[in-house]
């Protein structure tokens, strides 16, 4: 049996009375400073940050959410559970924070996402707070060296050659057919396309709605949409968007449902997009 990532608001509160618990709102300044789950640090750079997935940029990745994460307080011990507004509204960034964390070491078991978010807890009738903690630093246990999640570019090309590897496009659909480069605007990227060879499944495909707003759909629903474009449990799959939010959200959704060779190619279209020697397939999809 799998890990499950996905954890209630009820189960939550239950976790945090058990053992030692890093809460991680992920949203803005502001929403953050409006109100907060009790406890709760902010590192909104989970969502804003745009990585390249060369040698430098991941290095520059690990460097950097090494030492958030560590002035968060996580040694490793702790539980991270982390949270945005709700499933939709965020993009999927509180599923980015679990695929960094998987992507630096951080034990599997050790790191959930609140699923449904603040909107949840709150709707659950759960309390919040302004107050801002201050939590005490540890040396956060990174180890990148048996780490396999992320897809780097290097990868991803290798991926495009082989017809066995699902090449797994969530982005929106105007991105999909080539109107717009991303959700930044239009013509934020020089190019507008797909990557070769990839299948579309838009991210809220996943997700449907409820009384407290977008979940996740169950297992068997996420496998039928996933068996659309020939995914099935053993598919080995790289799952990508513009900058692996939306995509870290699709991911989350696939190992929930016990798909089990899932990887993330987090530069995504930011990053092929960006170099006019790779071949993308643009205008209408066929």
């Amino acid at each position: 049996m799998h890990e499950r990532v996905l954890i209630s608001p009820v189960e939550l509160t239950q976790l945090i009375q058990s053992g030692p618990v890093v809460l991680i709102d992920t949203r803005d300044a502001a929403s953050f400073a409006e109100a907060h789950l009790p406890g709760a640090v902010n590192i909104h750079e989970i969502f804003t940050y745009l990585a390249t997935s060369t040698p430098q940029g991941l290095a520059a990745l690990r460097e950097k959410f090494t030492e958030a994460f560590a002035k968060a307080g996580l040694s490793g011990k702790e539980t991270a559970v982390i949270y945005e507004q709700s499933m939709t509204t965020g993009f999927g960034q509180s599923c980015r924070g679990y695929v960094l964390l998987r992507y630096l070491g951080y034990p599997r078991d050790k790191i959930k996402v609140l699923h449904g978010g603040y909107s949840a807890w709150r709707a659950a009738g759960l309390p919040s707070t302004t107050e801002v903690p201050s939590p005490t630093p540890a040396e956060f246990p990174a180890d990148t060296s048996a780490s396999r999640i992320l897809v780097d570019l290097a990868g991803m090309k290798d991926a495009v050659a082989d017809p066995h590897i699902v090449k797994l496009d969530v982005r929106d659909v105007d991105e999909w057919i080539a109107e717009s480069s991303s959700p930044y605007g239009k013509d934020f990227c020089p190019r507008k396309g797909r990557i070769p060879g990839s299948v579309w499944l838009e991210w809220y495909r996943m997700m449907k709605p409820t009384p407290t707003g977008q979940m996740f759909k169950s297992p068997a629903e996420i496998l039928a949409e996933c068996a659309t474009v020939g995914i099935g449990r053993d598919t080995p799959v790289v799952v990508f968007c513009f900058k692996g939010a939306r995509a870290s959200n699709t991911f989350v959704a696939l190992e929930e449902a016990g798909i089990k060779d899932v990887r993330l190619y987090l530069g995504s279209w930011n990053e092929w997009s960006r170099d006019p020697s790779l071949p993308i397939d643009e205008g209408l999809p066929y």
